[in-house]
């Protein structure tokens, strides 16, 4: 039997399946920060994070056909992946010692305004792509859109220090 549309409903409901999934990733981050603490919702997401960025990191060595990116290629990757789900990450520089990027529009849109453990699948899908090619990363975010800041700060530090998450190839 075919329904015909809700008249209206195209004015009043504007969520489409981009914007449905943003809520449905902030709401479980909501209720997971709400019911384990911050901490064991960083960790649930990081978990899913990482195995994203296995994934990803199997399909940017296949695209630059290598075993392991160096650290430029890296940035190209971490910067594209980025892109490719609507986030604004920048490459503000490369060295030896880090990779500091700079962002300026989430992927969760507003829906990651205090959220902070949303942050995790940047953290842990940066840091699980470096630390496969580089051997190591530890990723630090002193600044996050979902902390309040007017964009983020992300530092894939490539040696070992005190501040950030560690990852090892």
């Amino acid at each position: 039997m075919e329904m015909a549309p809700i008249a209206g409903a195209d004015k009043v409901i504007s969520r489409n399946r981009d914007e449905f999934l943003r809520e449905l990733l902030s709401e479980l981050a909501k209720v997971l920060e709400s019911r384990v603490g911050l901490e064991a919702a960083e960790g649930f997401i990081g978990r899913v994070g990482s195995r994203i960025g296995e994934t990803m990191n199997e399909e940017y060595r296949a695209i630059f056909e290598t075993d392991a990116l160096d650290v430029t290629q890296v940035a190209q990757a971490l910067v594209d992946l980025k892109e490719r789900i609507e986030g604004a990450f920048k490459v503000e520089s490369i060295s030896p010692e880090k990779i500091v990027l700079v962002n300026s529009s989430c992927p969760f849109a507003g829906q990651v305004e205090g959220r902070e453990s949303l942050c995790m699948m940047t953290t842990s899908v940066f840091g699980r792509i470096a630390a496969s090619n580089l051997g190591y990363a530890r990723v630090e975010k002193p600044q996050t859109i979902a902390r309040g800041d007017l964009g983020c700060r992300v530092i894939v530090h490539l040696t070992e220090g005190e501040a950030g998450r560690e990852y090892f190839g």
